[in-house]
């Protein structure tokens, strides 16, 4: 004889790092202008992760893009070449979320001009979701406790346990953007507030009935 059921469990936390992606794009009639643009900028970020203490192993600028442009001419029938439209992305492990605002304002006046999401994290991730799935399994007991003396039974050991897993809810500063100019000075850094973190996790459980 045996009951089976589901249990959930929640923990929040706060986020104490994030992973920041910058781009910025050039177009130019001449490649080597545009690379040049693209890559001046990209060294003013770099710069810029320097004077923040960033580590430089937790920044990586290695992905490059170049596309070419072309438009169709119906006189000659064929492609003429535009320009080019060439790319570049930092990707940064920031691991100080009081410096976040400082980072995202800074780089957009140093000529960034996409700005995605900043992607809250924990470092105690693990450990977190542990959390989730201890809390999970308590509260499949419950039910199965709940189930059994409803059905004048008494509850016994645990006969099968699985988890299903666990989920995190990971909150962003702000949607991805694309920048048209450097935001106004002050103290627009400070508007950078980091949401709560949430962590769930899920388990099925079959508990054995006995007599009461």
């Amino acid at each position: 004889r045996l009951v089976s059921v589901t249990g959930s469990g929640e923990v929040k936390a706060q986020p104490d790092m994030a992973n920041v992606t910058l781009g910025v794009e050039a177009r130019n009639p001449s490649l080597t202008d545009a690379r040049a643009q693209v890559n001046a900028t990209v060294d003013r970020v770099l710069a810029l992760t320097r004077d923040l203490k960033i580590d430089p192993k937790l920044v990586d600028s290695t992905r490059l893009q170049i596309q070419p442009e072309y438009r169709w001419d119906e006189k000659a029938s064929q492609q003429v070449l535009l320009g080019y439209l060439v790319s570049r992305q930092v990707d940064i492990e920031l691991r100080d979320l009081d410096r976040l605002g400082t980072l995202l304002e800074k780089s957009v006046s140093a000529g960034v001009n996409q700005v995605g999401g900043a992607r809250l994290d924990s470092s105690r991730r693990k450990e977190l979701e542990r959390e989730a799935l201890a809390r999970a399994v308590e509260d499949a007991r419950l039910n199965a406790d709940a189930l059994a003396r409803a059905a004048g039974a008494k509850l016994g050991p645990v006969q099968n346990l699985s988890a299903s897993g666990t989920m995190p809810f990971r909150p962003m500063y702000a949607e991805k953007a694309m920048v048209a100019a450097a935001p106004p000075a002050g103290d627009a850094d400070q508007t950078y507030a980091p949401s709560e973190m949430k962590f769930t996790g899920s388990v099925s459980a079959q508990y054995a009935l006995l007599e009461p």
